[in-house]
């Protein structure tokens, strides 16, 4: 029913708005100007990204060490890519899959507005004599052929495409305003004073919400007060409206697509560009007497003064915030805490355990991409050890006992036992598993690196979803003969029981040290070690079917369930191995808190 009401709402808009284009060409004129604009900038945003590779993600990991170095970054990745928008989305990716930290990435959101200043200085530099068109055909015309090339060339075409479509965008807009400018005379709201400044701010909020861009709202507000549609304050209400709408734009992806820490970022950006317009309409008079004292020195026209007037109130708000950023991040973790044990014990069997780390936020970036799918089979691996314990009917908060790997005494089982194998598979399990599969057939991936590291990743899934299937078995002789103390197999399964719960410990305790180090090689040989004294298990079993102790068909039940015992320890090894060969030595394939 919802899907029907927002088809029918988009068709009623889109009839409206091709009736509008019958109504007046010079509507349509602007909206064609407005609607290359914005494809242009998608353009250039797409060939840069792809150009780039990876060097954008290493450049922000080595970038955020400082405040100030992340306030560089933030301004250079704005300034090329001319987005604030785009380069506080990856920051938030970054931030979320643990590429950079939280004060890091309240210093690069800092230096994006600043770096989007610069696009209006561009622009209102352009002027609005200047025809940019002839240099936009042969750009145009040589960024098509060099999409027909492979390799750096295709990129680098669709960069020019960008930049020509922005050109003969900016053109349409300037002409189409022209022409509606004598139709429609916005210089006929009558309002002043505080009213004026408040109206103007919320187009300007309300454009960029609607336009998902702040360089078009401005690009809207350059033309409108070039043809003296609207005045120089005017224009200065819209360029601070027009900031916090680009943020709002910001929060509400952030907000939906990334975890905790994301949010909080998002905030940090919503927050820092309210309070910096609030300042700027409280400050509105020195603020407008400012720019236009240092207009009439240098000499500079109304488009200029526009483009001023925006650099002095982001300084304005950068000189607030860059002392307070350590208070500013602690706050946000206060008001966004990560949820104590979130997701970390399985929930109970009507509700689906859900990814963590997966969002379409960090599809952005390839870098981010595969840290959010590693970081999500981490959690998977945690849920998988979660759904062995439950299998084997011990509690999972047993795990969390850091002496369990040294000294696995167990409680004995109470009755009665459930099987809930298969429904903890396919509510808890299964759902995170497709998901993963999900997120991961929407990754574009280009570099053999990466490339690389996906396969393990598939690997280290498939190996989790084995172990987990493989316990499956185990559950129904468990939830028999651990019932009957007095049958002959009672204290084998006991037996059995801790050793593949000391297995899933070990593994624990392994996965949270830095990968490939000493100790981790050291734990690692006490695990095999461990998983090869099944053997000894299994001599004892044949022992006691020799002394007429058991029966055949309780001996054939032991040995298959040792033998699906030491296929879970095989796979928790093979799982180690796969995820330490991807990780930089050091690095720990579980979180010690997991």
């Amino acid at each position: 029913m919802k899907n029907n009401i927002r088809l029918l709402l988009a068709g009623l808009l889109l009839a409206a708005l091709a009736y509008s284009f019958w109504y007046s060409a010079p509507w349509l004129q602007l909206c064609y100007g407005l609607a290359l604009f914005l494809f242009g900038m998608q353009c250039i945003e797409e060939g840069l990204h792809n150009a780039a590779g990876g060097t954008l993600e290493r450049m922000m990991a080595k970038s955020t060490a400082t405040p100030a170095k992340g306030l560089l970054f933030g301004m250079g990745a704005t300034f090329i890519l001319q987005s604030s928008t785009l380069v506080s989305l990856l920051t938030i990716a970054f931030l979320s899959t643990g590429l950079i930290s939280l004060a890091g990435g309240i210093a690069v959101i800092l230096g994006t507005n600043l770096g989007a200043t610069s696009g209006i200085w561009l622009l209102a530099a352009a002027g609005q004599s200047i025809s940019l068109s002839p240099a936009a055909v042969p750009m145009l015309v040589f960024g098509i052929l060099a999409g027909f090339f492979k390799g750096r060339a295709k990129p680098v075409g669709r960069v020019l495409v960008g930049i020509a479509l922005i050109f003969i965008g900016i053109d349409a807009i300037k002409d189409g305003f022209q022409t509606v400018g004598s139709q429609v005379d916005l210089a006929a709201i009558q309002v002043s004073g505080i009213a004026e400044v408040a109206i103007f701010s919320g187009i300007g909020l309300l454009l960029t919400i609607v336009l998902q861009s702040s360089h078009a709202t401005l690009i809207l507000t350059l033309a409108a007060l070039a043809g003296g549609q609207i005045s120089l304050a005017q224009g200065f209400a819209i360029a601070i409206g027009s900031n916090v709408g680009s943020s709002i734009s910001t929060a509400f992806v952030g907000m939906l697509g990334s975890e905790r820490s994301g949010r909080r970022l998002a905030l940090a950006h919503l927050l820092f560009n309210v309070v910096t317009a609030a300042l700027s309409l409280l400050m509105w008079l020195p603020l407008t007497r400012l720019v236009v004292w240092l207009a009439a020195g240098v000499g500079l026209n109304p488009l200029l003064q526009l483009a001023l007037f925006h650099t002095l109130f982001n300084l304005l708000g950068l000189a607030v915030f860059w002392r307070l950023q350590g208070m500013l991040a602690a706050l946000l973790q206060r008001w966004l805490p990560d949820k104590a044990g979130e997701d970390k014990l399985l929930p109970g069997s009507s509700r689906q355990v859900r990814a963590r780390y997966l969002s379409g936020n960090v599809l952005r970036s390839g870098d981010t991409a595969i840290r959010a799918v590693f970081q999500e089979i981490r959690h998977l691996s945690a849920l998988s050890l979660e759904a062995i314990c439950h299998v084997l009917f011990i509690p999972a908060e047993r795990l969390y006992q850091h002496d369990e790997a040294q000294n696995p005494e167990l409680p004995l089982p109470a009755a009665p036992l459930e099987l809930d194998a298969q429904q903890i598979y396919e509510r808890q399990i299964k759902p995170l598993y497709s998901e993963l599969l999900d997120f991961i057939s929407k990754m574009d991936i280009d570099g053999a690196q990466q490339q690389q590291q996906l396969a393990a990743a598939h690997m280290a899934v498939s190996q989790l979803m084995e172990i987990v299937k493989d316990s499956k078995h185990l559950q129904k002789n468990m939830q028999l003969y651990l019932q009957q103390p007095e049958s002959s197999l009672y204290r084998d399964y006991l037996r059995l029981r801790r050793h593949l719960f000391k297995t899933l410990c070990l593994f624990r305790r392994i996965a949270a040290m830095p990968a490939k180090s000493a100790e981790w090689m050291d734990e690692l040989g006490k695990l095999e070690h461990h998983i090869g004294t099944l053997e000894t298990f299994r001599g004892r079993v044949m022992v006691k079917l020799r002394s007429g102790e058991i029966d055949g068909w309780q001996t054939s039940s032991l040995m298959n369930d040792s033998n699906y015992a030491r296929r879970i320890g095989l796979g928790v090894t093979e799982v180690l191995h796969i995820a330490a060969l991807e990780l930089p030595k050091g690095a720990r394939v579980l979180p010690e808190d997991m």
